[in-house]
This record gives C-alpha cells, structure tokens and sequence, in this order.
C-alpha cells in the first residue's frame, strides 16, 4: 500500500485514485458497448477529483490508451480511408489551437457542440449518408480544435461517423481510431506549450489498464447485442449527452440574461 501511496500525484487522496482507476474501467466498458459515452463520463468524474489544470491533458492520456487498445482489439473492421481524411484535418486543428493563447468561453462551446450534436443524429440525411472527403477533414479540424478546449468531443466525433453506413462493429471500431488520433494530437499539443505528464503517468498507466479489461468485457457484450438495438442505444446516449451540454450552458446563460 505505501508503494503505491508513493506513486500517486501530490495531493491527491489514495481512495480519489481507487475511484478514477475504477471509474476508467467501467466508462471504457460503456463505450465498447455503446460506442459512446465513457469518455464524457470520466471527464465528469474527473473533473471533481483532479486540478482543473490537468484534467483536459491527464484526461486525454487516459483516453488514448483506452482508445488507443479498443482501436487494436477491433482494427480489423476499422474504416481506415475515413479515419486518415479525419486525422489530416485533426492535424490542421491540432495547429491552429496551439496558437490559440486565450481560453474560449466554455458554455459557447457547449452550446454550439450541443446543438450540432443533435442537427446530426435527428437532422434530415442527405441520400448519400457517408460525408464528403472535404467534409470529413473539415470534421476532423474541428473536433481536434474543440478537444483542446473541452476535453471530451467523443458525442460530436460519432456524430460524424454515425453519418456513414458501418454496422455496430465498425462503428466502434472506427470511432476508437479516430478518438486514438485525436487525443494523440492533443497530448503533442499540451506537451508542446509546456505541459509536464510525468507526475500522472503511474496513475494514467493503472487507468488504462482498467480501462484495457473494460474494453475486453464491453466487446464482448456488443457481439451480443443486435443491430438494431445498437442502433437505437447510440442515438439515445449521443443525444443526452448533447442535451447535457446545452443544459450546463443554459446554466451558465440563463442567469445573466434573467439578471
């Protein structure tokens, strides 16, 4: 027990780090299942236990790993032409925030991925659902900007790759790949104006572990689960995770404009 007191960040309380290594386990398991939702979640529960000066890059290193291992465990079905027209436009808005130098109003943020969020799963579709290339690099370089600011933009990615023909498989399977690039960018970000992970590591590390044994269970749960039910889950869960959004900038709106 003492060695594993030695390896934790300064300040942080032994249960606090049993809480998030379990919670990375359960949330990586809810997005092998659902295909979405885990990381917003964690994000959640993180930002109640962590500095609020590391928990978008501490979050993000989590995440790659998580993603990063359900992208190897599922790479067979993965849209690989998709994912690469993604991760070009997440490397043009990887460059542009790094010059970004002053923080962006949050609940701006908020509302606007929330609404499109929801224009995506219940707008009308076009007769081709799969995005155009330009498109889909544009989504790539927007999402990638946002994840700097937000931490968890995994509601608007599969916004974007629901909008393509992939069965249950290929959608987390693609959308893992793409979550891995992206939060890949985001920790060459952070480190590059200065951010120090060395602290987290130890405890990033026992997260993804959970997070690796979430991921077995949940993928074994999905095959069980049908088509359409899949299906129906991932539009219910995307879509209150987006109502989520636009309730905590209503939040924060709402007073101003009533005072």
């Amino acid at each position: 027990m003492a060695e594993f007191l030695v390896w934790l960040p300064a300040g942080l309380p032994p249960l606090d780090a049993l809480l998030l290594i379990l919670t990375a386990g359960f949330t990586s398991l809810m997005t092998a299942t659902l295909g979405i939702g885990g990381g917003v979640l964690l994000l959640v529960v993180m930002a109640q236990l962590v500095p609020v000066a590391v928990l978008i890059p501490v979050h993000g290193l989590v995440q790659l790993g998580s993603n990063g291992n359900r992208a190897l465990m599922t790479r067979q079905h993965i849209d690989w032409p998709l994912c690469r027209r993604f991760l070009l436009g997440g490397l043009i808005g990887a460059g542009l925030a790094s010059l970004v130098v002053v923080q962006l109003p949050l609940e701006m943020i908020q509302l606007a991925v929330g609404g499109f969020i929801l224009w995506m799963v219940w707008g009308p579709k076009p007769a081709a659902r799969a995005l155009s290339p330009l498109k889909t690099l544009f989504a790539g370089g927007l999402t990638t900007f946002f994840s700097m600011f937000v931490g968890a933009t995994g509601p608007l990615v599969a916004a974007f790759v629901h909008r393509h023909s992939h069965d249950k498989m290929q959608t987390v399977a693609t959308f893992a790949a793409t979550m891995t690039g992206q939060h890949l960018l985001k920790g060459l970000v952070f480190s590059a104006i200065g951010f120090v992970f060395t602290d987290w590591l130890p405890l990033a590390a026992l997260m993804v572990l959970s997070g690796m044994l979430g991921t077995w269970i949940g993928l074994n749960l999905l095959r069980r689960v049908s088509s359409v039910w899949f299906g129906r889950l991932f539009r219910i869960v995307v879509t209150l995770l987006a109502l989520r959004l636009l309730w905590q900038a209503g939040e924060t709106w709402l007073p101003r404009l009533l005072g």
